[in-house]
């Protein structure tokens, strides 16, 4: 059996030595000894497989004791703190926080309050949800268009969508540059659009490369 004491701050400003007094106070209280410490200096918004913490629990074992000075420690919301207890709880972990004095294991009292937990977190969602859909219909409602902006993705189907007429005009010898006035494209986009199509210049007529002064415009 392993305890671990977990530390986490969020910014370089913040101090990871008030957390490890605190748990070390905690241990000697209750007679145990850390293992190992885990800590880190990291926004709890970071993707829990891209702290620590998610490496640590990959390697957590039963009957070891995870003990952090309060659950917020864990995570930035109550999903994912319940991601985190459940994942704890299927592999025989327990979690102790000094602060909320909780003792999450495999009884019955443990499993009861990860039960509350899960319904809390699942209301959570639920809220999110609605707050997400009012959101979006206040915003048509305004009137605006929701979605991204037009872009460089646009232009590309635009001249994807246009691609016959495109080879007319270059079997008829007009200029890329004239092509891109014409599709109201940028000219090193329809440079692009033939590439990806394979229309090479070895095999296209010189002057579809140039414009109406016979200067390369590329």
């Amino acid at each position: 059996m392993s305890i671990i004491g977990y530390i986490r701050v969020s910014s370089n400003k913040q101090t990871l030595e008030h957390q490890r007094f605190e748990i070390s106070q905690f241990a000697t209280a209750n007679k145990m000894e850390i293992s190992h410490w885990v800590q880190e200096t990291i926004s709890s918004r970071q993707p829990l497989d891209k702290r620590q913490l998610g490496e640590l629990l990959k390697k957590l074992k039963r009957d070891d004791i995870l003990i952090s000075c309060e659950i917020s420690r864990l995570g930035r919301s109550l999903l994912e703190v319940m991601r985190i207890l459940e994942t704890c709880m299927n592999k025989g972990v327990k979690v102790w926080t000094i602060k909320e004095n909780y003792r999450l294991g495999d009884d019955i009292q443990s499993k009861v309050m990860a039960f509350a937990f899960g319904l809390a977190a699942e209301i959570e969602r639920n809220l999110i949800s609605q707050r997400t859909r009012a959101s979006l219909n206040n915003i048509r409602a305004t009137g605006k268009k929701l979605g991204r902006p037009l872009s460089a993705q646009s232009k590309k189907l635009k001249l994807t969508r246009n691609a016959n007429k495109i080879r007319q005009l270059l079997d008829a010898g007009v200029s890329r540059y004239k092509i891109s006035q014409i599709m109201c494209v940028q000219p090193i986009t329809v440079n692009r659009f033939l590439g990806r199509m394979g229309w090479d210049t070895e095999n296209t007529p010189v002057g579809c490369f140039l414009g109406n002064n016979g200067n390369n415009k590329d």
